[in-house]
């Protein structure tokens, strides 16, 4: 009897074992065709020389890594500054995801749940009411899935705001614009909320939080809020399409201040400058299931919640054929610039048109990195299209 006893006890942790491999398998890296990867800076080049971007960083990746990396055009116009894979981007919106991320990674502690009311941590907005003066209850997943309802605070506010819990006052005026959870509304006050949340549950700053367990550990050196005097120099000026050509306008989320400066709140819906490399590590590890180089950041379970949709049948994002994760838009019916993902890929662009997508079926990353302030839809140009499309036609 002991000794069947010690057999099924070994039968059990060999199931575990294969268990635990599968929850967190990745697919097999596509064979990468370098002829067709070599086709992205000349497709993306046409840009260049029609005005329409001064520049580029194109990335593919795969489970195996980056199998292309290659810099288009000028960083600088008036300089003549070449573009170089290691320029730095305000990357706005895709920063969503990394809150996203470290919402999770308190998930994972046990220190929270998404489904927590947000008034468990932010008692005045736990007081909402909806239009009608209905209690409203706000949970964590509404604020990363934009089905909150919250108000936004004003430019003044924001402008005036020093930390993230400056604005949790502006949030808290009130009404809710509906129901949480009946519709999805893109969010600045959701993803900052959340953010302020991660401060009040770790103890920690939202950029130290970020610092000390993801990019450190991912090695995102040049990934922060706040770029360092050594790294201005690198980051890719903005411009906008005038008649006859692109003229160069600031980073609007700074209302003014010099990248540098730390006197404005870090900005989780979209403060973050990084590099097309650094983005590639975080997108690697989620493209992993929550590990790269054989670290955990999340398990793979709340990989999934993040990656799959969480908003049911609500019409969401800025193209047609998506739904929404945590802080992740998914793809569900490919069509227009996402036809050249499956269904069941993600991602998240940036309001000067970078983007990130990842392909988890395939196994594939695309991030394409550019400075462009009236793309008449940031997450519709002709830029990214054309640079998705010929990259997943080099990927098998």
């Amino acid at each position: 009897m002991r000794a069947l006893r010690s057999q099924l006890l070994s039968l059990g942790a060999v199931c575990l074992t294969v268990l635990a491999a599968a929850g967190t398998a990745t697919p097999d890296a596509p064979r990468a065709d370098r002829t067709k990867l070599a086709l992205i800076p000349d497709r993306i080049g046409a840009f260049v020389a029609k005005q329409e971007i001064a520049g580029a960083v194109t990335l593919v990746a795969t489970t195996d890594g980056v199998v292309h990396l290659e810099p288009v055009g000028l960083a600088d116009i008036a300089h003549k500054t070449p573009m170089r894979t290691d320029a730095i981007f305000w990357i706005a919106s895709m920063t969503k995801p990394i809150t996203a991320s470290a919402v999770l990674m308190l998930q994972d502690e046990g220190k929270l749940s998404v489904d927590d009311p947000v008034g468990k941590y932010l008692p005045a907005l736990g007081a909402l009411k909806t239009a009608d003066g209905s209690p409203a209850r706000v949970t964590i997943r509404h604020l990363l899935t934009h089905t909150s309802g919250l108000p936004e605070a004003t430019g003044a506010e924001s402008a005036a705001a020093r930390t993230l819990a400056d604005l949790i006052p502006a949030y808290a005026r009130g009404p809710l614009g509906f129901e949480p959870g009946s519709k999805w509304q893109y969010c600045q006050s959701g993803i900052n909320s959340a953010a302020r949340i991660v401060e009040i549950v770790s103890g920690q700053a939202f950029p130290d939080f970020l610092r000390d367990r993801l990019f450190r550990p991912l090695g995102m050196a040049d990934t922060t809020f706040y770029p360092t005097p050594e790294q201005l120099p690198r980051i890719a000026k903005s411009y906008k399409r005038v008649e006859g050509g692109l003229e160069e306008v600031p980073i609007f989320l700074l209302a003014g201040k010099d990248p540098a400066a730390r006197d404005r709140y870090p900005a989780a819906n979209g403060g973050l400058f990084s590099t097309a490399m650094d983005y590639a590590r975080f997108c690697r590890m989620i493209l992993g299931g929550g590990s790269l180089d054989g670290v955990r950041y999340l398990k793979p379970e709340s990989v999934q919640l993040m990656t799959t949709v969480q908003t049911g049948d609500l019409q969401t994002g800025f193209t047609p054929g998506n739904g929404w994760g945590l802080g992740w838009c998914v793809v569900r019916a490919p069509q227009g610039v996402s036809a050249g993902l499956a269904p069941g890929a993600f991602g998240h662009g940036g309001a000067y048109g970078t983007q990130a997508w990842i392909d988890p079926g395939k196994g594939a990353i695309y991030l394409l990195m550019v400075q462009r302030a009236n793309f008449p839809n940031a997450d519709a140009s002709d830029v990214r299209r054309v640079f998705q499309e010929t990259a997943a036609a080099a990927l098998r």
